[in-house]
């Protein structure tokens, strides 16, 4: 290769790693203009508080006698309106449900990032203690990059128990899968849920599609020799919509109602 061809090629990554690095939350963040203006039947619209000052809009069922609440942070190109289509098995089995709307999502203000989705689910936290809720009645969700702040309530609150559904073991980890020429260091939002998992205390349930090409199934592998004691279940044939199945969700609400 010749230095002018050389050059080229450096100037062209360059410009690659800047365009990355400056606009990758638009890409990893990509909020639907489309979000539902009233909750469905059964819902009420609350309102949770951030420390850092913002009012947000989420969705919130109380649970029914003996049972506990799940709360649920959804995937990056998702919404509410997804999120309830997501936790209908919960639903139908009487277990109450705080959907979680993020930052820069559905109308609410700020934007996405991964210090600012910690605060919405501490801000989801809060709101369910003022309720009433124990602690130890929440079960946290997280679906796709919902894990990353599932997994960091779990560890930070001594919830009942842990979901993952089509997780990731870090976020730097998804990119380099998707983009082998990027740096690692390019991510900024880290989501580092591999290394919290071994020191959450709760029960935790990893499921994953086999066919998942957005999050690879050797995520699951990885949180998995994380958390050798985790409820594992690799679904064959089903990409990253297993979280939406009948089937995934049948599977879910039936350990969910083992749990102690």
């Amino acid at each position: 290769m010749s230095f002018a061809k050389l050059g080229l090629f450096f100037l062209v990554l360059v410009a690659a790693a800047a365009l990355l690095y400056t606009q990758q939350r638009r890409l990893i963040f990509p909020a639907p203009a489309q979000y539902p203006q009233a909750p469905p039947p059964g819902f009420r619209l609350v309102h949770p508080q951030t420390n850092d000052g913002l009012r947000l809009a989420a969705f919130y069922r109380a649970a029914q006698p003996d049972r506990r609440i799940i709360l649920f942070f959804h995937g990056n190109g998702d919404n509410l309106l997804g999120a309830i289509e997501a936790t209908r098995g919960f639903a139908a089995t009487g277990n109450g449900l705080l959907l979680v709307e993020y930052r820069g999502y559905g109308g609410n203000p700020g934007s996405p990032g991964e210090a600012g989705l910690y605060r919405d689910g501490n801000a989801a936290m809060r709101w369910l203690a003022a309720e009433g809720v124990a602690v130890r009645d929440i079960i946290v969700v997280g679906n796709s990059i919902g894990s990353g702040p599932a997994t960091e309530m779990a560890w930070r609150h001594d919830v009942a128990a842990l979901i993952l559904v089509s997780g990731f073991s870090s976020l730097p980890d998804v990119v380099g899968e998707q983009l082998p020429l990027a740096p690692r260091w390019l991510v900024r939002d880290r989501f580092d849920n591999i290394g919290k998992l071994a020191r959450v205390k709760a029960p935790v349930f990893l499921m994953h599609g086999d066919a998942d090409t957005l999050v690879k199934p050797i995520n699951l592998a990885r949180l998995r020799r994380a958390r050798p004691d985790a409820t594992v279940a690799l679904v064959a044939g089903v990409g990253h919509e297993l979280a939406y199945t009948a089937a995934a969700q049948a599977v879910l609400t039936g350990w969910v109602s083992e749990l102690p």
